[in-house]
């Protein structure tokens, strides 16, 4: 099984310029793809900015997915070989999600809505996500989508462990405030036995400044790259086949973990109360 290089664009966008902002992640997708990246992903509502005030003001920023910047983002992909996954707001029929879009060389592949929402931003205006945890082959590597605050929940992460996910991908806010948060990719990558993918945003938006500080996570926790505060892209080389095999020997018969086959699912049922 071939190794996968992928990159995280930490970038800076503009509060409810769309047209900016997908120019920009235009930009960056080039610049990846140029250096071997095969699957680029942008922080959370990177195409429409975090920011909003309320639900009249963030609902014009709002596209459907598919749409039209998937369909411009796809035409990129199908052009240069590669995949993308980046944050936007989603609107279906009346309903406004937080929302991440996976596009490949043949369009649309998948969506995803936030479930976990924090009293935050635009999410004080979204409806929680809706659709159960799914994994997505992109021809030999099985990648799983989060958003943010759902990294603050082991069980988000997990489950998309257990439906065989090499790698989940997190576009995030995080702003300086949650400094702390920026340590998560770790716990969650080394419980799972998978690689993780934390790309957040850099700048300022109302007020708030994000710390920037994107990172790869290897499938055993341990850093594999991490951004400064300021635009930059991280890249990293992941095998998808050591995720797989969730037993990590030590010393054969004395030193043995497998953090998935070891669960006691019987012990956690207050988990689902």
């Amino acid at each position: 099984m071939a190794p996968w290089k992928i990159a995280g664009v930490q970038m800076d966008c503009r509060l409810g310029d769309g047209a900016a902002n997908l120019d920009r992640m235009r930009r960056g997708l080039q610049e990846a793809a140029d250096q071997g990246a095969r699957l680029i992903v942008f922080p959370e509502c990177a195409l429409t900015g975090y920011g909003f005030d309320s639900r009249e003001e963030a609902w014009p920023h709002a596209e459907a997915l598919p749409g039209p910047s998937s369909e411009t983002l796809a035409a990129d992909c199908r052009r240069l070989g590669v995949s993308v996954v980046f944050g936007l707001l989603e609107r279906d029929g009346d309903r406004l999600f937080n929302a991440c879009a996976l596009v490949g060389r043949a369009g649309f592949v998948a969506a995803y809505r936030k479930v976990h929402l924090p009293c935050m931003g635009v999410d004080r205006f979204a409806t929680p996500g809706d659709r159960p945890f799914a994994v997505h082959d992109l021809g030999g590597l099985r990648v799983g989508m989060n958003i943010c605050y759902d990294g603050s929940f082991p069980e988000s992460a997990r489950v998309l462990a257990l439906l065989g996910a090499d790698l989940i991908v997190l576009p995030t806010n995080w702003p300086m405030g949650a400094r702390a948060a920026c340590h998560l990719p770790e716990a969650r990558a080394l419980e799972n036995h998978v690689y993780y993918l934390a790309v957040n945003r850099a700048g300022e938006e109302r007020g708030f400044r994000f710390v920037g500080r994107s990172r790869l996570i290897d499938y055993r926790g341990e850093v594999g790259a991490v951004a400064g505060e300021a635009e930059e892209i991280v890249y990293g080389v992941i095998e998808p086949e050591k995720t797989r095999d969730k037993r990590v020997v030590v010393v054969p018969g004395k030193h043995e973990v497998d953090r998935v086959g070891d669960r006691r699912p019987e012990m956690y049922r207050r988990l689902c109360e």
